[in-house]
Order: structure tokens, then C-alpha cells, then sequence
């Protein structure tokens, strides 16, 4: 198979990851800053469909109205030139020490309000590049002590300011929607709405939740020890799976940000499946940082790497739903059962009550004896993955 990548299979990036300096707490940068015309080229010639940014990314803080204007001319004439679309936009509101007890939640009032005017400015902006998602991330949202944030007052600010956002799309006739990055960890010692299921809840509370959901990433999600398919099936499941971001991880430590398929390979493998026969139609979102082991050459090699591996997997995950052993092992082990509601349509308590079959007659013992027939389809699965089968 041809796993080069074309702009048909919606592969993002974002200015701020092939943009990576290789800066980490404990060294300095390893390359030069990326001109975001110059990325725009390189990534619509690997095959990428898509490039996303910070505000910060694309215009350097401190730029005057005639100097922004120059920065956004330039690169709508670069995105123009490619045939690259802005799917999605986001705002820094963590790089700048104002923002070192949050933005939305910040302890200081006037800190909160001017989060707010920076992220309505850049809305400004998404709208007019044709964004159609915001990403929204507190990476500042948290606290390291007990006493230095009440949690239920910050949370009453993250809905006051998500409501006035989404008011405020909703009143420009924008046709965005948010997508809320849950994260565990890190840069704070413990961030607000740190997993999917968090963010899930959360939404649920805002006046205008039809134009909120979330934006999952692969490694935050394993940062808390969690099944990273299973939050994207309830984000799906939900209807609230508005973007994603792909990277790799190992287990639970600090944010890695590897290339997709590096870390967890068989998690990569069962999203990927997931995403496919579920028929996601977003972007596939890469926010991965090339190590800072590489120089500018590595830094598209693996930024091609990330999407030559989704296409892999994509490929191993078709082979496997259509190979006839995989789905007489499916059906061995009920898989289909499982899509069977449990009761018959309009049954009732009373009738599950009346049915002595579901209790009184129901062989217990029989049924605790029946295998399941799991590893035989797990192995079918790891036989696919690996190419093992034809």
C-alpha cells in the first residue's frame, strides 16, 4: 500500500509543534524558530490538509495593529498558495507570567478579564481564516495547595467564561464550536477538568452546551492512567468528539508529545480503529514535538511519521474488521449479543420480573462456565497489527 498521505485524510498540525524549539525545563533550545509561511509550505508538501495555531504562534505578543495585520497577511497568502485550511484555533493563555495562576480561573479579577479580551480577539481571527473549532486548554487552571484555590468558585468562573464565549460566537454568527483539552497535570500540580470525562460533566452545566465538547489527547489521557479509546467512545458516544490530538506516550509520566505510534503502539492501534469504523470526520490532529534531539530535518521526518503510521494502522485496522477469522471470532465471543438491547422493546420492570428464565430458572452455574473467547481474538488482533497475516 501507498501510505503517502493526501489532503483526503485530514491530517493536521499545529505552528506550535513542528515549531518546537526543543525547550524543556532543563535546556535550551536545539533549533531555530520556524517562520509559520515556511511551515505552511513544508507541511502541504508531506500531504496535511490542515495547520492550527495560538494566537501567540502566529503573531509575536507586543505586535502592533499594522505589524498583526502583516503577520495574518502573509499567512493567508501561504495558506492560499498550498490549499491549507485552518480547521481549528486556540489562544496562549500559559506562556505569559500574567497567566501564572491560570486565565479563566485566575485569582485576580482583572487577569480573568483579560484572558477573556485575548481569546475573543483571536476568535476574531479563527473566523475569518474558516476555522469551524476553538480549542480551549487551562494548562493554568489548577492549583498546587489546598488552600490557594476554591475549586467551586473556580469553576463557577470556567462556566461564566465559556458561557460568555459561546455567547459571543453565537452573537457574531460565527460557526464555531469549542472543544475543551482536558489534561491531568502539568504545567500545574493538578489542572481543573483533568480527563474526558471531567470536561464531559462539566459541559453538561453551560447554558449553550450544543457548542461545546472536547478535544482529547492521546498522552493526557494516559498521563492519568486511562484507556484512551475508551474516553474517545464515550466522547462519541456523547456526540461530543468536536477534535482530537494524536501524539504517543509511555504510560504514566510527563507529557511526552511523541510521533503518533510511538509509545502505547497497540492503543494507537485500537483508536485508530475506533476513529475509522465509527466514521469520525475530523481533523486527525497531531500535537506532537519532534525530540530535541532532531535538527530541521528530523523535524519533518517525524512530523511525516506521524501520519505514515496513522495510515499503517489504518490499514491493519480494515485488514483486521475484514478478515473471516476475526469476525467468526467476534461472534465467539458475543460481541453481537452486546448491540442486543437487554430487554425486549417495550418491556417493562414488571415484565423482567415476571420472566423466570432471567432469575429463578437461570442456570447460573452453566453460564459462569462459558469462555469467552478473548485471547483468541485479541491474538488475531496482534497478528494484524504486526502483519502477521495476509
Amino acid at each position: 500500500m501507498n501510505y503517502a498521505p493526501t489532503p483526503e485524510d485530514r491530517f493536521s498540525f499545529g505552528l506550535w509543534t513542528v515549531g518546537w524549539q526543543g525547550r524543556d525545563p532543563f535546556g535550551d533550545a536545539t533549533r531555530p524558530a520556524l517562520d509559520p509561511v515556511d511551515t505552511v509550505r513544508h507541511l502541504a508538501e508531506l500531504g496535511a490538509y490542515g495547520v492550527t495555531f495560538h494566537d501567540d504562534d502566529l503573531i509575536p505578543p507586543g505586535a502592533d495593529e499594522a505589524e498583526r495585520q502583516s503577520h495574518v497577511k502573509r499567512f493567508r497568502a501561504a495558506l492560499d498558495a498550498t490549499g491549507l485550511v485552518v480547521p481549528m484555533a486556540t489562544t496562549n493563555l500559559f506562556t505569559h507570567p500574567v497567566f501564572k495562576d491560570g486565565a479563566f480561573t485566575a485569582n485576580d479579577r482583572d487577569v480573568r478579564r483579560y484572558a477573556l479580551r485575548k481569546t475573543m480577539r483571536n476568535i476574531d481571527l479563527a473566523a475569518e481564516l474558516g476555522a469551524e473549532v476553538y480549542v480551549a486548554w487551562g494548562g493554568r487552571e489548577g492549583a498546587e495547595s489546598g488552600a490557594a484555590k476554591d475549586v467551586r468558585a473556580a469553576l463557577d468562573r470556567l462556566k461564566e467564561a465559556f458561557d460568555l464565549l459561546g455567547e459571543y460566537v453565537h452573537g457574531q454568527g460565527y460557526g464555531l464550536r469549542f472543544a475543551i483539552e482536558p489534561k491531568p497535570n502539568e504545567p500545574r500540580g493538578d489542572i481543573l477538568l483533568p480527563t474526558v470525562g471531567h470536561a464531559l460533566a462539566f459541559i453538561e452545566r453551560l447554558e449553550r452546551p450544543e457548542l461545546f465538547g472536547v478535544n482529547p489527547e492521546t498522552g493526557h489521557e494516559q498521563m492519568a492512567g486511562l484507556n484512551f479509546p475508551h474516553g474517545i467512545a464515550q466522547a462519541l458516544w456523547a456526540g461530543k468528539l468536536f477534535h482530537i490530538d494524536l501524539n504517543g506516550q509511555n504510560g504514566i509520566k510527563y507529557d511526552q508529545d511523541l510521533r503518533f505510534g510511538a509509545g502505547d503502539l497497540r492503543s494507537a492501534f485500537w483508536l485508530v480503529d475506533l476513529l475509522e469504523t465509527a466514521g469520525y470526520a475530523g481533523p486527525r490532529h497531531f500535537d506532537f514535538k519532534p525530540p530535541r534531539t532532531e535538527g530541521s530535518d528530523g523535524v519533518w521526518a517525524s512530523a511525516a511519521g506521524c501520519m505514515r503510521n496513522y495510515l499503517i494502522l489504518k490499514e491493519r485496522a480494515a485488514a483486521f474488521r475484514a478478515d473471516p477469522e476475526v469476525r467468526a471470532a467476534l461472534l465467539a465471543s458475543r460481541l453481537d449479543e452486546l448491540t442486543r438491547p437487554t430487554l425486549d422493546e417495550g418491556e417493562t420492570a414488571a415484565g423482567l420480573l415476571a420472566d423466570r428464565g432471567a432469575f429463578e430458572d437461570f442456570d447460573v452455574d452453566r453460564a459462569a462456565a462459558r469462555g469467552m473467547a478473548f485471547e483468541r481474538l485479541d491474538q488475531l488482533a496482534m497478528d494484524h497489527l504486526l502483519a502477521a497475516r495476509d
